[in-house]
């Protein structure tokens, strides 16, 4: 169940990037406008913006080099942020800013558990592997719960001579 949520929710991560960056290639005059009006930027950042945007949803959405490209595209939804929506006094611009930071948190998710396979026969082997580690656990405990406790050796089970005592006092 948890790896298709990882998969679902990749998806979804990847379905913002991929629709956001097509309104930025069909239109890339006006998002360079855009991108010079609030910061300066060159405008001719517009098309290889939707360019990243388009490509790295689809990388990200297709599963491939999942763990590098969901961490660029965090530092990029970060740099975008600081660049677009730093004045948080603003209420559309602090929901924006708060929008963004929680897409960097699903981001980070996807980088830190990496790549999550479709196939439906690599979520059955993995499903068989937990349960025989889960039923290898059971047994052995069962045979520790058997198992005669050890007698000796143990620095607090071993009888001390009275050699061994320090005071030789027999009560010690």
């Amino acid at each position: 169940m948890a790896t298709l949520a990882a998969i679902i929710g990749r998806l979804c991560l990847a379905a913002l990037f991929v629709l956001s960056g097509i309104p930025k290639l069909m239109d890339p005059a006006g998002t360079g406008q855009y991108i010079a009006s609030t910061t300066g930027l060159s405008p001719s950042l517009g098309l290889p913006a939707g360019i990243f945007e388009v490509a790295a949803g689809v990388l990200l959405g297709a599963g491939i080099m999942t763990r590098l490209v969901a961490i660029i595209l965090a530092g990029f939804v970060a740099l975008v942020t600081v660049l677009f929506h730093a004045e948080i006094t603003d209420q559309a611009q602090s929901i924006q800013a708060i929008k963004n930071l929680a897409i960097i948190g699903g981001l980070l998710m996807v980088f830190a558990y990496g790549q999550v396979s479709w196939r439906v026969s690599t979520w059955k082997e993995r499903a068989r592997r937990h349960d025989a580690e889960v039923a290898a656990a059971r047994a052995e405990g069962r045979a520790e719960a058997i198992a005669p406790a050890p007698r000796g050796g143990g620095l607090f089970n071993r009888r001390r001579s009275v050699a061994d005592r320090t005071d030789g006092d027999p009560r010690t």
